[in-house]
C-alpha cells in the first residue's frame, strides 16, 4: 500500500489520489495571482458497500485527527511517479456521498495544509 497516514496503510487502497487545484486569494496590484501557500490532496474511493465504508470510517477514526498527521503521498510535480512523506497535514471528516443499488458511491478524504518543495 503505497499510501499511509501516520505509518498506518488504509484497509481499502483509494481508487484515486489527486492533488487539488490551490486556493486563488486575488491579485497583486499588476494582476500577478496570489495563491494559498499550501495545497490540498484528495484521496476517493468509488462504489463500495456500506461495510467497506465502515472499515474506511473504523480506520479513520483510529489513526485520529485531533492534531497534525503524516502522509505519504505521491511527490507533487515531480518527473517520477515516487511518494514522499508531508507533514503538518490536517486531515478532514470522511466524507460519504449517496446510496446507489445499496452501496454508497464517493467516498473521499480531503488532507490539507499540505507544503510541497518547489519545481
Amino acid at each position: 500500500m503505497p499510501y499511509q497516514i501516520n505509518s498506518t496503510g488504509i484497509p481499502l487502497e483509494p481508487e484515486e489520489g489527486r492533488w487539488m487545484p490551490r486556493v486563488l486569494l486575488g491579485y497583486d496590484g499588476n494582476g500577478r495571482p496570489i495563491y494559498e501557500p499550501t495545497r490540498q490532496f484528495e484521496l476517493r474511493w468509488g462504489l463500495k458497500t456500506p461495510g467497506q465504508v465502515w472499515q474506511i470510517q473504523e480506520w479513520f477514526e483510529t489513526i485520529g485527527a485531533t492534531g497534525t498527521i503524516s502522509a505519504d503521498l505521491p511527490r507533487y510535480a515531480w518527473p517520477a511517479y515516487e511518494f514522499r512523506t508531508y507533514s503538518g497535514i490536517y486531515m478532514n471528516e470522511l466524507e460519504v456521498g449517496s446510496f446507489f443499488t445499496e452501496n454508497y458511491r464517493d467516498v473521499t478524504l480531503l488532507l490539507t495544509n499540505i507544503t510541497t518543495e518547489e519545481v
